[in-house]
């Protein structure tokens, strides 16, 4: 019997490293404030998601004049709206898409099927909503750009996000809380 148990304790030890390591891993993945997944965990998704469903959307979305926020009213506040930002694109996404928090105040999402959807009016609504922090309603604004997979040559996500992040730019150029695509 002790030949036994001295035998499973190194397999037992493994099983539980690889179990911690893959926790870890999976963590790594995710933005520890938003929960969104980060981009190196959302571009494989992303990309795997864009080649099996053909009428997918690509997101991005920034929020418009964001340093001010931390400037004018603390990194906390910031916190809040950033939080906010990354709850109301997951909620908008459903079970049909996937968000992420690329960086900064850069968020990012693919959608499989954007009839499933509120639509982008409800995105640009739900993302400029203020969001409370401190006994205040903190002003949101945030530029959103979309490109259909339909509307590439390649299904490729490098693409639709040079699609999406063109739309995105076109958008600041014409003013605040829009949309295009």
């Amino acid at each position: 019997m002790d030949t036994v148990i001295a035998a499973a304790l190194p397999a037992l030890g493994w099983a539980v490293h690889g179990g911690l390591l893959a926790r870890r891993l999976a963590t790594a993945r995710r933005d520890p404030l938003t929960g969104l997944h980060t981009r190196a965990g959302w571009t494989t998704r992303a990309e795997q998601l864009l080649h099996r469903h053909p009428a997918a959307l690509v997101l991005l979305v920034d929020l418009d004049d964001f340093k001010a926020v931390n400037d004018t009213h603390g990194h906390a506040a910031g916190d809040a709206v950033l939080a906010a930002t990354a709850r109301r694109l997951r909620d908008w996404c459903g079970r049909h898409g996937i968000a992420a928090r690329l960086g900064g105040d850069e968020f990012a999402a693919i959608v499989t099927d954007p009839a499933h959807t509120a639509g982008l009016a409800a995105l640009r609504t739900a993302l400029a909503r203020p969001v409370p922090h401190d006994g205040s309603l903190l002003p949101v604004s945030a530029s959103v750009g979309s490109c259909h997979r339909a509307d590439l040559p390649v299904p490729a996500l490098t693409d639709a996000l040079g699609a999406a992040d063109a739309a995105m730019y076109a958008v600041k150029g014409h003013g605040r809380r829009n949309v295009h695509n």
